[in-house]
């Protein structure tokens, strides 16, 4: 009732509201939905919202699942999704990476998939190494969970390294400016092609368990598996083998799981397009430094006019110095529109990555300036969620 009624109002999706009322008449309430059930919880600083729905959508060869793949992935997010769906046997839940240690305490997950961890709106989340060290001590404290991890990321390597039961995925993460030094004793990382390893201590890049290649995973018995997903990038493909290997984890064949995956093409309204007076304009979501990268490269690849939208409204973090550590200097010689809420701190950033550009702060009617044809549209957390909604109202 409280979700249709926050809907009706123009106050959100509902997605938080009904879980938070929960909470407030029973602070167990979490413990008491996830009793019983298979559990995993999918946390880390980007492609969480992918990752969930990957792994909600391959679990699901095994039964019915309760997921909160909508992006409401704090506990009162949790206990919504969950009440919706009280009798599924399985739960895959988003989770906050603040909120990892609170949630992994009440759920008791069979597995933890731990994607990457970097700097994420500083003004609000906190500094990633405080991050690092939260995870680390409620992946200890956990019993009976498999952790999969992402050994090419420094800081997850740190977090997951003691855990009893750790299944390693290489990912190919090619972010590695929040990791310079090493979390537990402060010495250099050091990095000689894909492998890594602390010059102070003992930690360094695993062995992994499973392989990215290409377009196509590579499982603990050396199978290689083709993956051909729907959605763009590398970072997605990386997504999919962490889905996978956790799928696996909680007893779905690989083959199966992979078909599953194959079939997502759009995620939250990330990826989808909108056709608008003659332009196909792509949607995309970026929300800070790591994730703005892996962007670009797939918009370098495309070639496309691109809209760039920054909010800088709570959800995004008040704080927009992170637009000085994204690669903009990619775009230079695209037909580039600054837009959204903070266009101006965005095209200051630009002007300074001598990347030609023009102001229009409407994001929609930034993408009717555009020449007809495809065009990129990359946007922060809010900018994001509200062109969303606008485009689906002129549909």
């Amino acid at each position: 009732m409280s979700s249709k009624l926050s809907q009706k109002m123009g106050l959100g999706a509902g997605g938080m509201i009904g879980g938070r009322i929960a909470l407030k008449l029973d602070p167990q309430a979490l413990a008491h939905l996830t009793d019983g059930r298979h559990v995993a919880v999918v946390t880390g600083t980007n492609g969480k919202t992918t990752s969930t729905m990957m792994l909600a959508r391959a679990t699901g060869a095994l039964g019915e699942v309760a997921t909160n793949h909508s992006g409401a992935n704090m506990p009162d997010g949790h206990v919504t999704a969950l009440s919706k769906q009280p009798d599924a046997p399985y739960a895959v839940l988003e989770c906050d990476e603040g909120y990892f240690p609170a949630v992994a305490g009440a759920s008791s997950p069979e597995v933890a998939v731990l994607l990457n961890l970097s700097r994420d709106q500083l003004d609000r989340v906190g500094e990633v190494r405080t991050i690092e060290r939260s995870l680390r001590d409620a992946i200890n404290a956990l019993e009976n969970c498999t952790i999969v991890a992402n050994c090419d990321d420094v800081m997850v390597t740190s977090a997951a390294k003691d855990a009893k039961t750790v299944i390693w995925v290489a990912t190919g993460t090619g972010w590695h400016q929040d990791s310079a030094s090493c979390p537990r004793c402060g010495d250099p990382i050091r990095w000689e092609g894909e492998h890594w390893h602390c010059t102070g201590c003992d930690l360094q890049r695993p062995k992994p368990d499973w392989l990215t290649v290409d377009n196509a995973l590579v499982t603990p018995e050396g199978v290689k598996v083709e993956l051909a997903l729907r959605l763009p990038g590398k970072f997605n493909q990386a997504n999919a083998v962490m889905a996978t290997a956790a799928a696996h984890t909680m007893g779905v064949p690989v083959d199966e799981a992979v078909r599953r995956l194959r079939g997502v093409s759009n995620v939250s309204g990330r990826y989808r397009t909108i056709e608008r007076n003659g332009r196909k304009a792509r949607l995309l979501l970026s929300k800070n430094p790591a994730g703005w990268s892996e962007t670009l490269t797939v918009v370098k690849e495309a070639d496309h006019p691109a809209v760039l939208v920054i909010n800088a409204q709570e959800a995004d973090g008040r704080d927009l110095s992170w637009l000085w550590d994204v690669p903009f200097e990619r775009l230079q010689g695209r037909t580039v529109i600054a837009s959204g809420e903070r266009a101006t701190d965005l095209a200051v950033r630009l002007t300074y990555a001598e990347v030609e550009h023009s102001i229009v702060p409407d994001p929609l009617k930034a993408v009717d300036a555009m020449p007809q044809g495809d065009v990129e549209v990359i946007a922060n957390y809010t900018a994001f969620r509200d062109l969303n909604a606008r485009a689906a109202e002129n549909e």
